[in-house]
């Protein structure tokens, strides 16, 4: 199996804005309203605001490759560049998407493992994420994978407020 992970620089953000609109849009279109979703993808994927996330010294993005493919992207926050204030010792998994056609083959695990590291080069103890309560498929990988819910936050998708759990997974 051939997988690569490349750090997304500033001038990959038109491949990394259509990654982020494919696979959020892949993952949440059944159980939301095309209104909220196109809202919720324009604001939320807009290029000035990819360009403004990339250029943040505090979140890191990562394109993971599949026999040579893009086949998804990690984006962590490290400090004040944290969605949730959770500690100078934790380090949040803000996204970690595959595409569709390339699930099943270990890919987010890969991913995974890449935030793991991060934090260790950074000395962070803490890894963290938000995750939909409807999204069972994500919550059971991160179960698997070590991580406790340890709470909740409000996300809007559109006008709509939905409930993300907080889960969080500690290591040395």
């Amino acid at each position: 199996m051939s997988v690569k992970i490349t750090k997304c620089t500033p001038n990959e953000v038109l491949q990394f804005q259509a990654i982020s609109i494919e696979t959020f849009h892949d993952t949440f279109k059944d159980q939301n309203s095309d209104e909220n979703m196109r809202e919720y993808l324009e604001r939320a994927f807009h290029i000035d605001q990819l360009e403004k996330e990339l250029s943040i010294r505090s979140s890191q993005f990562y394109f993971i490759y599949f026999h040579e493919e893009l086949a998804g992207y990690l984006k962590v926050n490290m400090n004040d560049a944290q969605s949730e204030s959770m500690g100078e010792e934790a380090m949040e998994i803000e996204r970690i998407y595959v595409k569709k056609a390339f699930q099943k083959h270990g890919l987010g695990k890969h991913l995974l493992n890449k935030a793991i590291e991060i934090a260790n080069e950074q000395n962070k103890h803490n890894i963290w994420l938000g995750v939909w309560e409807k999204n069972e498929n994500a919550i059971a990988f991160y179960k698997r994978m070590g991580f406790v819910q340890q709470g909740s936050h409000s996300f809007y998708m559109g006008d709509e407020k939905q409930t993300d759990f907080i889960m969080v997974k500690t290591h040395s």
